[in-house]
């Protein structure tokens, strides 16, 4: 379940991007559409959120955001690259203002010493930028999606701010 903290942080994203008079997107792999269930638990959330992607195979990045699979083969889906191309495309997929994408490590298996299990890249494209970034997060599974959902709401809130 959606903890309220992560409510009120859902619902300050959904203030932040109504004042800029901006939509989002999101691109999901490791939460599996848990960004845009957090933000769409919020009622009259349907004026900023535009669209989920939920791209959990290495096919769904390619085919609904346009990852080239040469990057998945040469980086990985976990990768900062990866990251990056999942923002870019689900901006260009949408008439959203602003995406988050997630890639990453959930558990409790399929870790490696490259990528342990917690690693996950965000990626946070707007019309003029791109970002990405990594973390590790500490415990099970439902414990790093919950923490990677937390995470990508104040990247989304950060977005906001710039020019």
């Amino acid at each position: 379940m959606i903890d309220q903290a992560t409510l009120n942080e859902a619902a300050h994203v959904l203030d932040r991007c109504r004042a800029r008079g901006w939509t989002l997107a999101t691109a999901e792999s490791c939460t599996g559409g848990l960004i845009a269930a957090t933000l769409t638990a919020i009622a009259g959330s349907s004026d900023v959120v535009d669209r989920g992607f939920v791209t959990y195979s290495n096919a769904a990045k390619s085919e609904l955001l346009g990852v080239d699979p040469q990057l998945i083969a040469e980086f990985g889906a976990v990768s900062e690259k990866v990251a990056a191309a999942m923002a870019t495309g689900a901006l260009a997929r949408s008439a959203a203002d602003v995406a988050v994408a997630v890639t990453g490590v959930a558990g409790p298996g399929g870790g490696s010493a490259d990528k342990p299990v917690g690693l996950v890249w965000f990626g946070v494209a707007t019309r003029s930028t791109v970002q990405t970034l990594h973390h590790v997060f500490p415990g099970d599974r439902m414990t790093v999606r919950a923490a990677t959902v937390t995470r990508a709401l104040g990247l989304i809130s950060d977005a906001t701010t710039g020019p």
